[in-house]
């Protein structure tokens, strides 16, 4: 299924040289795979319904409202952007177009994994444990967290960018907050999925579903077009151009993703541990300025 939205997407995309509806089509293709793994894992002939198993009704359920967003954010934020700059030079060019097409499948399959894998357990239903009810509700916290965060900034970048950088609500406890709320999710979820195992012996399946949080925090944390790592270094220039001393007290009170008071506090080897404030997010001046000069 996934393979198929994807394809069909991609030579419409490029027949008609557009990448407006990536983003959008990446959404659809996440609601679509949580409603056909919903209806699949039915065992109709012994009458084990989805609308009859809690657990697979919650996983869906939260499942499709954390995509559901994405795909409303990012069918918004193609609309107010009218393009997108990842793909200048390369929707003219057949096997890079298609590469970028195929890479957002996997990235929807895998993180899907611990959502399609509760559907798929076959068996009585199970009644929710201790583990089931606190990460479905951390699932669900990590979806309104996320939420909150991009339509405060929304909100922000409206109103004029006031300050300069964003500090207002949840941005005030975290530097990244809709980036925390999204490996929230995908950690939840897994937890969630493991109470589908049968617990007679050990689930491979569920124990590879951890892709999905550990490719989330890959691409949020280490890929250069997106995430944390696109939002620091060098990128900080502009802040520290603008309000050095204002934006380096922001840094020093506020965590790069966990929300935080006291942050201040925290001694330095925990946040390039726990804290996951690494060192390549820092911006330094003097680097950037020799890589200037030498492509000068």
């Amino acid at each position: 299924i996934t393979a198929c939205i994807q394809l069909l997407g991609f030579a419409a995309a490029y027949q008609l040289q557009t990448e407006v509806f990536y983003d959008i089509l990446g959404g659809i293709n996440f609601l679509v795979l949580g409603a056909y793994s919903a209806y699949a894992g039915q065992d109709f002939d012994n009458d084990l319904l989805w609308a009859n198993d809690g657990r697979k009704v919650a996983n869906t359920i939260v499942f499709s409202c954390s995509r559901a967003w994405l795909l409303i954010f990012l069918a918004w934020r193609a609309h107010e952007r009218g393009g997108d700059s990842r793909f200048d030079g390369v929707k003219n060019k057949f096997g890079l177009f298609l590469l970028y097409w195929t890479v957002q499948g996997v990235w929807v399959f895998t993180i899907s994994m611990p959502a399609v894998f509760v559907n798929a357990v076959a068996g009585e239903p199970k009644e929710f444990s201790a583990l089931d009810t606190i990460s479905i509700a951390a699932w669900a916290c990590g979806v309104v967290f996320e939420v909150l965060a991009d339509v405060q900034k929304a909100r922000w970048v409206k109103k004029g960018r006031q300050g300069t950088f964003c500090q207002v609500g949840v941005w005030k406890l975290s530097r990244h907050p809709n980036y925390f709320g999204e490996m929230l999710q995908w950690w939840s979820a897994w937890l969630f999925a493991y109470g589908s195992c049968s617990g007679q012996s050990f689930n491979y399946q569920w124990f590879f579903s951890i892709l999905s949080p550990l490719f989330t925090m890959h691409i949020l944390q280490n890929t250069g077009g997106t995430g944390v790592m696109n939002a620091n270094g060098k990128n900080l220039k502009r802040y520290y151009d603008a309000c050095p001393d204002e934006y380096a007290r922001y840094r020093e009170n506020t965590s790069i993703l966990i929300p935080f008071v006291g942050y201040k506090y925290v001694p330095k080897y925990l946040k390039r541990t726990i804290f996951l404030d690494l060192e390549k997010y820092e911006y330094k001046p003097s680097i950037q300025n020799s890589d200037s000069k030498m492509r000068e």
